[in-house]
């Protein structure tokens, strides 16, 4: 249950619309769900103000759609599947509304219609091969209700291609950088704008890149100050974390406007 969910049940309570007895026995079953081999997490939108999200590597796709089902019979809208291989996608596709990213991996499932995006987050990589990152990234954050702007292959062998977009880059909320070689993209953002930007190494580069773990170091030993880094090739911990600040920066200033 999510904390929007819950303020329209008890909306509902007190317009007479629903009993507080079947109130009552919705908040019963809101902390987990049972399923044996999984226990779903139902209060954790509450808890969060995100929905628990489900990721597909290792599940099968029989205990993908048990799980999604529970949740849609809890209202739950937005649900994520990450890492999700196209031959599971296939058999998910009897799920109602699938959406199906094959680059990203990663489907969603009973989108909630009519919602505006909000705020301002940027996805930039620093080449094209960094493309599944950056969408997984992009499309976590849109999922959750963000406006995402995708900036693709500005890295720094071209700097003047990152410079040409200042304009988003300086009214964004919060920045995903993902680069894979030596990861510098990052820095260089940083050393641009005042919002947090959140650098995702990836597993793409030469040798010596070492899967990852170069662009990893790199980005860690920023002297750029407001990087924050996530794992390698972690697209979704970099788009939940944007989406989470960009939120609380809309949460401030509609608390300021009040």
């Amino acid at each position: 249950m999510e904390q929007d969910e819950l303020l329209r049940l008890l909306e509902s309570v007190r317009s007479g619309e629903t009993e507080p007895s079947d109130a009552l026995l919705k908040l019963k079953k809101a902390p987990f769900e049972e399923l044996g081999y999984a226990k779903i997490d139902s209060h954790r939108g509450l808890r969060q103000g995100i929905g628990e999200v489900i990721f597909g590597l290792g599940k099968t796709p029989e205990q993908i759609i048990g799980i999604v089902r529970a949740m849609l019979e809890n209202g739950r809208e937005n649900i994520l599947i990450t890492r999700v291989g196209e031959a599971a996608a296939e058999k998910l596709a009897v799920l109602p509304g699938l959406e199906y990213h094959a680059a990203a991996r990663l489907a969603v499932v009973n989108r909630a219609a009519g919602r505006e995006p909000l705020g301002s987050v940027v996805v930039a990589s620093g080449g094209t091969s960094d493309f599944p990152v950056c969408e997984e990234a992009a499309l976590t954050a849109e999922a959750l209700g963000s406006k995402v702007t995708r900036l693709y292959d500005v890295g720094v062998a071209g700097l003047h291609r990152l410079l040409a977009h200042s304009d988003a880059l300086m009214t964004a909320r919060a920045i995903v950088a993902v680069a894979g070689m030596e990861g510098a993209l990052a820095s260089v953002i940083g050393g641009l704008v005042d919002c947090p930007v959140i650098a995702v190494p990836t597993s793409i580069g030469y040798g010596a890149s070492f899967g990852g773990v170069a662009a990893l170091l790199s980005m860690l030993n920023s002297c750029a100050s407001g990087v924050s880094v996530v794992n390698i090739d972690n697209g979704f911990g970099a788009g939940y974390l944007a989406h989470m600040i960009n939120k609380m920066g809309i949460d401030f200033q509609c608390a300021n406007h009040v």
